[in-house]
């Protein structure tokens, strides 16, 4: 029952997403930089992980590019070729990219530079869904969830500090959650951050 109701949401909010004009996508994506990059948390943090958008996410351009003019390492998630999780190699503007098993292009480097999630110090993560306790539901792969999952069991100081970046419309009252969710810190939107 609870897959099937975080799949209506799911599809659900998908299309709420999408149907924004590109407009109204740009204009958010640009409020969200602004609200993002004004936190403690991106202020704080040298090694930050965006991800490329697709399926009407919310765009993390503007974020990237504040953070390349203020000196901060960007990082993009690569698919592990052996476990189903994520690790994340360094992008920059001149950074050759290619396209994993699903068609987003990811970083074509070395596995040898990729950092794992424990090593970087802010992580914003695309989602389908939120609520303002810090749940997210993301596209149902799990990747972010087991990459993660390290967070729940060892609370760490400072890192990784995980920040959903929405658009406002995918916010709902309450998500249902599974034990293997991981929670957020922060979710910012063009509005504010929760």
């Amino acid at each position: 029952m609870l897959q099937k109701q975080r799949s209506e949401i799911r599809k659900d909010i998908r299309e709420k997403r999408r149907q924004l004009s590109l407009q109204t996508q740009q204009q958010h994506a640009s409020q969200l930089a602004q609200q993002v990059c004004r936190s403690r948390l991106f202020q704080n943090a040298k090694r930050i992980a965006c991800y490329l958008p697709a399926d009407g996410e919310i765009d993390p351009q503007f974020i990237i590019q504040t953070a390349w003019q203020r000196q901060k390492e960007i990082y993009l998630p690569v698919l592990s070729p052996t476990h189903q999780s994520l690790y994340f190699a360094r992008y920059t503007q001149n950074t050759s990219m290619k396209a994993n098993r699903f068609g987003i292009n990811e970083p074509n480097v070395k596995p040898s530079s990729w950092l794992s999630a424990r090593q970087l110090g802010l992580i914003l993560l695309p989602l389908v869904a939120f609520d303002e306790e810090g749940n997210r539901l993301g596209m149902g792969g799990g990747f972010y969830d087991r990459s993660l999952s390290f967070s729940r069991h060892h609370k760490q100081q400072h890192r990784p500090h995980l920040m959903g970046l929405a658009h406002e419309c995918q916010k709902l009252p309450q998500l249902p959650c599974e034990s293997w969710d991981v929670p957020l810190n922060a979710v910012a939107t063009e509005l504010r951050i929760y």
